[in-house]
């Protein structure tokens, strides 16, 4: 369909509309639709978005093509059917200063848009893959795994894994936060012999919620920005309201989990027999827990204290701490501390060379690169959807009618997130596309935290595979594409719908006016 779709997409007549001056007149569909909505908004954003979604699942799910090669296909597509993308000339600074073709600015804005990512999660990505595997080789993962099953009991890890993700996820980027747990799951699968997938879900429930609810997130942070909400209430409201939907995720992960057998694989790190030889190993053979839970605790301690003393006014309170704390409280530097010290603690416990770490370090490399190009590629075609004007366009429609706002609001990041993938995207466009209907103080029959905790809950609908989250578990953890959909895709899906009945229902009966 979406093969079909093109040529006709391609043709500058099929998009012609009154508000661009070389186009004359309104396409029949146009018509059609500004006559039945009263409101004569392009459809153009909205069937370059169809088509680059078809696009992506044909090639991905019925060609088996790669991920990354579908994604910057779509990315280059969106461009291309795009009426208008920002600026004649490069964007970049090293850009000739000459006239572009408008596919081939289509071409450069997504791989720039691909470089922007990676500039990103590169770094963080490949140091988080050392400490996993330092932590998995030095037998420190498996001594947390001891230490969970001694003060829980062997029927209880999954909810203890469930309760620590969902603290200890709140000052720190999901993937790098499953990078740095995902060890402790299969180290834990290998010593109880069952359920790697609800270890690994476990994960993923908790750290999904608070990345979304919870500043110092970037998308909290920036949605209590754009709706002029107190930074503390929201902190305070979106650990409480996430409770709920995390609970409700991990319910039905264990639903899944008794219905899909997911082994666990070889994924480029660790080998399995490795890892069996490792648990096998006499308690006295293993590092400390203070030791072993130093490479994780450390760099979320320094990231998480570093961004809540900027949120609270530390630069000015402490105007000689704060360039330290912000310097090592910097997610590439912590990261970098946590990768020197689980290397320290391998080395002292294998007693081996630097020489032998770089060995063992290569296979988990490959597999972050991977994941880099993917995470990135996915962020390019979402870079192209926004400058395809997806989200103008919503907000056009939405323009004039009298709408449940919490509603709109979680009907708005959920379009935008299943759209481009990122959650910190959806937040942030739809809190300032928002922002501007909700009127002047008091005009709400409730608090305004009530759209804040809508358009948080609608960015987790329906990860699919141009999220990088969706890659991050998948590859990392060893599920092929069809056994994400049907866990991870699941869980943050049913974390989104429980979240907004629960923020309906408290808008509802506690209004706080």
């Amino acid at each position: 369909m979406a093969v079909t779709l093109i040529p006709l997409a391609l043709s500058p007549a099929f998009w012609r509309t009154d508000d661009v001056p070389h186009q004359k007149h309104l396409h029949a569909p146009l018509q059609l639709f500004a006559a039945v909505t009263g409101n004569p908004v392009s459809l153009q954003p909205f069937a370059v978005l169809g088509i680059c979604l078809a696009t992506i699942v044909i090639l991905v799910t019925v060609v088996r093509m790669h991920a990354f090669f579908a994604l910057i296909a779509a990315a280059i597509l969106a461009g291309v059917l795009s009426e208008k993308l920002p600026g004649e000339y490069g964007t970049l600074p090293a850009t000739p200063k000459k006239e572009r073709s408008h596919w081939v600015q289509a071409a450069e804005l997504t791989t720039e848009g691909f470089g922007n990512i990676a500039a990103k999660i590169g770094v963080v990505i490949a140091l988080a893959s050392v400490i996993g595997t330092c932590l998995v080789e030095s037998g420190a993962a498996d001594k947390v795994v001891r230490r969970f099953l001694a003060l829980f009991g062997e029927r209880r890890a999954g909810s203890a894994l469930l309760a620590s993700s969902y603290v200890l996820s709140i000052p720190i980027f999901f993937e790098t936060f499953f990078m740095l747990l995902l060890p402790i799951a299969r180290a834990l699968r290998v010593r109880t012999g069952k359920d790697y997938m609800l270890f690994v879900l476990a994960i993923c429930c908790g750290g999904t919620v608070t990345h979304s609810l919870v500043a110092p997130h970037p998308g909290p942070l920036a949605m209590a920005e754009n709706l002029h909400l107190d930074i503390g209430l929201t902190i305070v409201v979106g650990i409480v309201a996430g409770i709920i939907p995390a609970l409700c995720g991990w319910l039905v992960a264990r639903w899944a989990s008794r219905r899909l057998d997911v082994p666990m694989r070889e994924t480029g790190g660790v080998a399995l027999a490795d890892l069996e030889q490792m648990v096998s190993r006499r308690e006295e053979e293993l590092p400390s827990l203070v030791w072993s839970l130093a490479p994780v605790l450390l760099p979320i301690l320094l990231i998480g204290g570093a961004s809540f003393l900027a949120v609270f006014g530390g630069k000015a309170q402490f105007p000689a701490l704060f360039p330290i704390v912000e310097f090592i409280g910097n997610r590439n530097v912590a990261l970098i501390i946590g990768a020197g010290l689980a290397v320290m603690l391998l080395m002292r416990q294998r007693k081996c060379s630097m020489a032998n770490v770089s060995e063992l370090i290569g296979p988990p490399f490959a597999t972050a690169g991977v994941i880099i190009l993917i995470a990135s590629a996915g962020g390019a075609f979402g870079f192209m959807l926004k400058n395809a004007g997806v989200g103008e366009a919503i907000q056009a429609l939405a323009a004039g009618r009298e709408v449940n706002l919490v509603l709109l609001a979680w009907t708005v990041s959920a379009v935008i997130r299943i759209a481009q993938g990122s959650a910190t995207v959806a937040m942030i466009t739809t809190s300032s596309i928002l922002y501007p209907m909700l009127g002047g103080a008091g005009s709400l029959p409730y608090h305004p935290i009530y759209i804040f905790l809508a358009i948080g809950f609608g960015s987790k609908m329906l990860s699919w595979m141009n999220d990088s989250g969706f890659w991050t578990v998948s590859k990392l953890s060893g599920f092929t594409e069809r056994e994400t959909l049907q866990s991870w895709t699941l869980i943050v899906s049913v974390a989104s719908l429980s979240g907004l009945l629960l923020t309906l229902l408290g808008a509802t009966i506690l209004p706080f006016k």
